[in-house]
């Protein structure tokens, strides 16, 4: 478990992003560990020398203030109170994460794509599909994909977001622990089955993650901050690790295609 004063630090300096870079560095080691020797020379022929999967697996978050078009590509709102996906709605021209993972996986397999091309799409791909697996990157209640959502959280104030980004895994033991546990925890049968279905089916489960452990956990009375409990933690962290071992499988079956 990491210090309150890391937490709270963490709490105001990091912005709402997906997993935080915690979370996206072991979806993408998760990755990194099931790529296959023709996918993984691919990989490290397009990254530059030094870079590897997990170390570039926030750039898409690290470049969002200078390319602000870059912005809706990292999340999809699936309205709770609806009755799932429906792409013409929620994903106009394509301009959303679902559709950018379809792109630049194209943009990828293309062997005459440009190599700078070629390459942010990796970094692209990397990235959204482990934003793809943050339940609340494709799941919305009125209220910004849980920006606007305040809960208390072992003592602690935050948005319902962050608490998802970052607070949940802040709570976990360190990152190497993690990736041991999670990674050792797949199995051969995982790793046939996450992979099957289309992006949508995964955004699919997604959705269905935020709407029953996500907002299904937070009650509270009118005016007052939901305080998160035991309960609620263990259903969290179940799904916090099951979303980051389907990430990292399925980005490696993305980037074994041939």
């Amino acid at each position: 478990m990491r210090t309150r004063a890391a937490l709270a630090l963490a709490l105001y300096a990091v912005p709402c992003f997906a997993w935080g870079p915690e979370g996206h560095r072991l979806v993408g080691r998760i990755a990194q560990s099931l790529l296959n020797p023709d996918a993984e020379t691919r990989v490290q022929s397009t990254l530059l020398p030094g870079e590897t999967i997990a170390s570039m697996a926030s750039w898409a978050d690290e470049i969002r203030s200078t390319r602000k078009e870059t912005e809706p590509w990292h999340f999809i709102d699936i309205e709770i109170t609806g009755s799932g996906l429906n792409m013409g709605r929620d994903c106009p021209r394509g301009n959303c994460v679902l559709g950018k993972i379809t792109e630049f996986r194209k943009t990828w397999r293309d062997p005459q794509a440009a190599p700078t091309d070629r390459r942010e799409a990796l970094l692209f791909l990397i990235h959204f599909v482990g934003d793809m697996h943050q339940p609340l990157h494709c799941a919305d209640n009125n209220d910004k994909g849980g920006n606007s959502t305040r809960v208390e959280f072992e003592g602690d104030r935050m948005n319902l977001h962050h608490l998802w980004d970052s607070a949940l895994l802040d709570h976990m033991p360190a990152e190497d622990s993690l990736f041991d546990a999670w990674s050792h925890a797949i199995t051969a049968a995982d790793q046939a089955e996450w992979p099957r279905g289309t992006v949508e089916d995964w955004a699919e489960e997604s959705f269905h993650a935020a709407k029953v452990v996500v907002y299904g956990g937070v009650f509270g009375s009118p005016g007052q901050v939901p305080q998160l409990g035991d309960n609620y933690e263990r259903a969290a962290d179940r799904t916090v690790e099951q979303q980051i071992e389907k990430a990292g499988v399925r980005l490696a079956a993305i980037l074994n295609e041939p």
